[in-house]
């Protein structure tokens, strides 16, 4: 009854606030989402006066314990508190990584706001997301051209009204390309193990949900040095099957997990990234360089009438171009498919890729601050 009550004053807290003191709100789900709004939220800060309130619903969020004069944080948690806030919100701009506004408990507010989505991953708008996970949103920031494809096709075929779509990037991967060019980058000496991060996507088709036991074994037993990396989803909906995994393996110094998302340490210590379906592939392809050997599990698939939009997902087309491609029947031989992908794919390339598939690579930050600045110059 005590958290609950701390959760509705500041609710409360916030409600009571003028509209002036909080034109433009940011919400997030959690700390993991904190890597993609913290740029623009610190850009926005550096080149406004405009108030800023930023509300979060798990009390581990870095974003809470940035301080400064125009900016105001409030730890609200998930359920009726934060029902009641969504349906209630007075603002200019609300900006979250968060898709299916309008569609679960936290509806468009009754008040006109403007409602901004900004992309936690580059992966494609129609098949890994639910049917109308955008369909409540004002303005979309994209982060590549496919994007912009993908949403246009929805509304088209859908008969919905066009949103406003910014060209923006992925701040996300600007973060990981800075502090990669920031580090020493250490060789990993002759005769030293391999380091894998297996970070795969989540759902019960996911890696770790299928042959997660089964593939560390082997890739242990073959002697590389494994890390495991697994998404927020997972821990939440199968953390029997990480529990499992750790039973088993904690003991072996080849082994480690990294339960922080929002940690770059093992995407900079790695030589390979093993995944599935996952975004976080893309963040490691197009911000590091480094190769993916993607297990073919089954598609994930959370609009199974995608293919009414008939635009081929980009995490499909693109696959065989950043890495290589192994079936699951294949995995017993996975340190074979691992070494010849290591010595043959192109690094250059990998970069030049992305800089293709991706808006504005090291400006996301300040394109998108520019773009909350116009929306609120139009009174809104």
């Amino acid at each position: 009854m005590l958290k609950f009550l701390k959760q509705l004053n500041s609710m409360v807290g916030f409600m009571k606030l003028p509209k002036a003191q909080k034109r433009v709100v940011f919400y997030s789900e959690g700390p993991d989402y904190w890597p993609h709004l913290s740029g623009l939220v610190i850009e926005l800060l550096k080149i406004t006066n405009i108030p800023i309130c930023y509300i979060s619903s798990n009390k581990n969020d870095p974003g809470l314990q940035l301080t400064s004069p125009n900016y105001r944080t409030f730890y609200i948690a998930d359920g009726y508190p934060t029902t009641v806030l969504f349906a209630n919100i007075e603002t200019d701009v609300m900006v979250m990584t968060m898709p299916d506004l309008d569609t679960y408990h936290l509806k468009r507010s009754k008040y006109k706001v403007h409602y901004v989505y900004i992309q936690h991953s580059l992966v494609s708008l129609h098949m890994v997301y639910r049917s109308k996970a955008f369909d409540n949103f004002d303005t979309i920031f994209c982060a590549g051209e496919h994007h912009i494809k993908e949403i246009r096709a929805l509304e088209k075929t859908y008969k919905l009204p066009a949103k406003n779509l910014i060209k923006h990037g992925y701040g996300r991967l600007d973060a990981i390309r800075e502090e990669a060019s920031n580090s020493p980058k250490i060789a990993r000496e002759k005769d030293t193990p391999i380091n894998i991060l297996i970070a795969p996507s989540w759902g019960k088709y996911g890696i770790i949900e299928t042959i997660g036991q089964e593939l560390i074994e082997i890739l242990l037993t073959k002697g590389f040095n494994v890390t495991l990396r697994p998404h927020p989803q997972t821990k939440k909906l199968a953390g029997e099957k990480i529990k499992k995994i750790l039973t088993q393996h904690q003991e072996n110094p080849l082994f480690q997990i990294e339960m922080k998302i929002s940690s770059q340490v093992s995407l900079h210590k790695s030589d390979l990234m093993i995944s599935d379906w996952s975004g976080a592939a893309f963040d490691y392809a197009f911000g590091l360089n480094k190769p993916i050997l993607f297990i073919d599990t089954p598609r994930k698939v959370n609009n199974p009438d995608y293919e009414e939009i008939n635009i081929k997902p980009i995490e499909v087309s693109i696959r065989s171009q950043i890495g290589a491609i192994i079936s699951i029947a294949s995995i017993e031989s996975i340190s074979e498919s691992i070494n010849s992908l290591l010595s043959t794919y192109d690094d250059k390339r990998q970069e030049e890729l992305g800089n293709q598939m991706v808006f504005n690579i090291g400006k996301a930050n300040q394109v998108g601050a520019d773009a909350i600045k116009v929306l609120l110059s139009k009174n809104l």
